[in-house]
């Protein structure tokens, strides 16, 4: 089986949009306006119609078997508005991941977004991240250390304010996937730059915290390839070797796990040679932020799978944990799902 374990939805009906809109207005006018859900009035052909040709084609033509899906990371938007205006947005958003899941149980399996907002605490994303997985059957979550959209002004990952989630993600047996949402800051563009330094700057905050001494059964997966982290390997575990901390392979790898969203040969070669295997889980991201054919191999940037299959010093055995085996660890619950 191979399961990919990063998708976003980000073929949405229009309704979604139009009701983010509307959102976007209401809060413009009052910022302390209360946002409530409704009836977005979206069928169920509007919902298959949505990925039939977008990612369940994508699925069929590259073999892949399942894919752990969420709502669209750049829409996450935390940002944007009040508490209740996350929220809202983010029980619309994990809603329609719910209602995918059960029209394609052999194809989606559920993450949701979390309705952080900056100035409040973790409790309204509790009470989602409890709903999701208890009532919906979700596996994970997607979890933003940078709500403010390209100001870094959160607490870093090791700090107490955290503390409530991380129990009960630990309660729950789910896993966080890190990752932001879209960059308001213009220094930043959002696939290109913001996201990749998100992913460095979080495993660098995870270095530094004694965060798996305190939650020894945490699991985090940093998405992109782990952003400069394998390429930068060596830096690393130098500045750990200079900070007085444990060796890296002690102190994160039990813990934290990079996906193979990395859109060329060399690159997943790199990931493979510096990672252990145990570490790394397939992903594409499809369909996400590179979405084009690359002109020197006539493929789809983000058909990963062919960069598994075409890394030479990967066993089957090698292949087949990082396209089944490491998710079914990392993520509890799916292997549960899988095998009833």
């Amino acid at each position: 089986m191979i399961i990919d374990c990063h998708g976003h939805y980000t073929t949405e009906p229009p309704q979604l949009k139009d009701y983010r809109e509307r959102q976007k207005q209401e809060v413009g006018r009052d910022p302390f306006h209360q946002a409530g859900t409704v009836d977005l009035k979206i069928t169920d052909d509007q919902l298959r119609e949505s990925v039939e040709g977008a990612q369940l084609k994508f699925q069929r033509e590259r073999g892949t078997d399942r894919t752990i899906f969420s709502p669209r990371a750049s829409g996450m938007g935390h940002h944007i508005g009040n508490a209740s205006t996350s929220l809202t947005w983010s029980i619309q958003s994990n809603n329609l991941i719910y209602r995918l899941t059960q029209l394609y149980p052999n194809n989606f399996i559920g993450v949701c977004q979390l309705p952080q907002s900056p100035g409040t605490d973790m409790q309204a994303s509790i009470g989602e991240l409890e709903r999701c997985v208890e009532q919906l059957g979700f596996v994970g979550c997607n979890l933003n250390p940078d709500t403010s959209g390209g100001s870094f002004d959160l607490p870093p990952l090791g700090d107490q304010y955290w503390y409530p989630f991380y129990e009960k993600m630990c309660e729950l047996r789910v896993p966080a996937m890190i990752h932001v949402s879209a960059a308001c800051n213009p220094a930043f563009h959002s696939t290109g730059s913001y996201y990749l330094s998100a992913d460095t700057t979080a495993f660098m905050q995870m270095l530094t915290s004694d965060l798996f001494r305190d939650f020894p059964d945490l699991k985090f997966i940093i998405p992109h390839g782990g952003g400069a982290v394998p390429f930068h390997w060596g830096r690393f575990r130098g500045l750990a070797d200079m900070l007085k901390r444990p060796p890296l392979d002690e102190l994160l790898l039990d813990n934290v796990f990079f996906d193979t969203c990395v859109y060329h040969q060399k690159g997943i070669d790199l990931l493979v040679d510096v990672m252990p295997i145990d570490n790394i889980l397939f992903a594409s991201e499809m369909v996400g932020a590179v979405r084009g054919i690359d002109p020197e191999t006539g493929h789809y940037f983000d058909d990963t799978k062919r960069y598994i299959m075409g890394n030479t010093n990967l066993s089957e055995a090698d292949r087949m944990q990082i396209f089944e085996g490491n998710a079914r660890r990392v993520y509890p619950r799916l292997g549960e799902l899988l095998d009833n």
